[in-house]
């Protein structure tokens, strides 16, 4: 495997130098089109570049957690969740498990950040914690797990930081320029003969955000496949990763704390259903049926050689998806079943239970069965049941966990 993560470190590092490109070229266009000055503006795209490359070594995770708004899960808060992950992180030889984290959404999604595997997160919401079943969550972590192992998201969590960057210097220099002096620094550039320069600023300005995503989203695509292969040899089981693909696809809904920049590190598109299922230049992901399609071209054995030969049936593509060094690693027996005792509704009040505790609520049960939530805002020694009447001491609520 090594092969295939010097692959991807030199892919994210010809990536990361063109994008430190495009940033300065944006920096260029703002100091021509809005200073009048084109170096003040390279020179604040630097410090920019250099400030928030910075911040994304250091803390790009945190980051990306902050601006999600996920929480970190603690292993006796769900301790099934964080089972599968560790279960997962020995399959792929990762150095420890990563921390686990939930998004307070419906929708059943995941995605993992971190520059390194040591700092890695592992972020699931809480509608995929409710629907699926273990070995299906063994699937989707096993998947997250990869692209963890194959240093993917090293590369995603950097250039989501550094694609924010330039949206932020372009969009700044847009409303600069059309509510703040736009039309008097075309008049003095048009009066030194210095037009077609001021046009081709102004077009570097308005492309710059699209050109940043569309480099942002060359190399997601091919590694969503190769995350899907990693974790259909972690598990021996195919069929977990291919049915929760479906169930997410199943209950697909749009995410509130998604956007286009963090859209490409979920398992599936979770701000565009089309983008799931079809393929075009702005996909950040495969089409969802064909990767179901892929994983469950399996035989009784899985290894990378297979994966590939599956690709290749499905996808009618002759082009080499994985490295040569994976290709010889030897297959391994698929699996049964592992099954899950916990039903459907088991599931539902484990998740919504575990939401409620993060959030800082306090639980009451009742003799007569009703089960009872204290906001931490509650100030009240005493709680009446709404149904029996009987009256519960109130123990100040646990401080709510982000």
């Amino acid at each position: 495997m090594w092969e295939l993560i010097r692959a991807n470190q030199r892919r994210s590092q010809a990536l990361l130098l063109a994008m430190a490109a495009l940033l300065v070229a944006t920096g260029w266009a703002v100091g021509e089109a809005v200073l009048g000055e084109p170096f003040p503006g390279v020179l604040a795209a630097l410090v920019v570049w250099l400030g928030l490359y910075f911040l994304a070594e250091l803390s790009g995770e945190k980051v990306l957690l902050a601006v999600s708004r996920a929480r970190k899960v603690a292993k006796e808060d769900h301790p099934v969740l964080w089972n599968v992950v560790e279960e997962m992180a020995v399959a792929h030889g990762l150095p420890k498990p990563p921390e686990v984290y939930i998004l307070d959404e419906d929708a059943p999604n995941a995605f993992a950040a971190g520059t390194t595997p040591e700092r890695a997160v592992v972020v699931v919401t809480a509608g995929l914690l409710e629907r699926l079943t273990r070995d299906e969550l063994q699937g989707v972590v096993a998947h997250e797990l990869a692209h963890i192992k194959h240093r993917d998201v090293t590369y995603l969590t950097t250039m989501a930081v550094m694609v924010g960057a330039v949206v932020l210097l372009a969009e700044l220099a847009r409303r600069v320029l059309f509510y703040g002096g736009g039309a008097r620094r075309r008049t003095s550039s048009a009066g030194r003969g210095a037009a077609p320069v001021y046009l081709l600023a102004l077009v570097l300005i308005l492309l710059a955000p699209l050109v940043a995503r569309l480099m942002y989203l060359a190399l997601s695509r091919r590694r969503e496949y190769l995350a899907d292969a990693g974790a259909a040899v972690a598990t021996r089981y195919p069929e977990g990763l291919a049915s929760a693909l479906e169930k997410i696809e199943q209950y697909w809904a749009p995410m509130a704390s998604a956007n286009p920049v963090t859209a490409p590190m979920f398992i599936v598109n979770p701000t565009s259903k089309l983008a799931s299922a079809t393929e075009t230049l702005f996909s950040t992901h495969p089409p969802t049926a064909e990767r179901i399609r892929i994983l469950r071209s399996f035989g009784g054995s899985v290894s990378f050689a297979d994966y590939q030969e599956a690709f290749r049936r499905v996808t009618g593509r002759p082009v080499g998806l994985v490295p040569q060094a994976a290709l010889r690693l030897p297959p391994v027996p698929v699996r049964e079943p592992g099954g899950d005792p916990r039903t459907p509704l088991e599931r539902l009040r484990q998740s919504t239970a575990l939401l409620w505790r993060l959030s800082g609520y306090t639980t009451i049960l009742c003799p007569c069965g009703t089960t009872l939530r204290v906001p931490p805002a509650y100030r009240g020694q005493e709680l009446p049941c709404p149904q029996c009447g009987t009256r519960h001491r109130v123990v100040a609520p646990a401080t709510a966990r982000g």
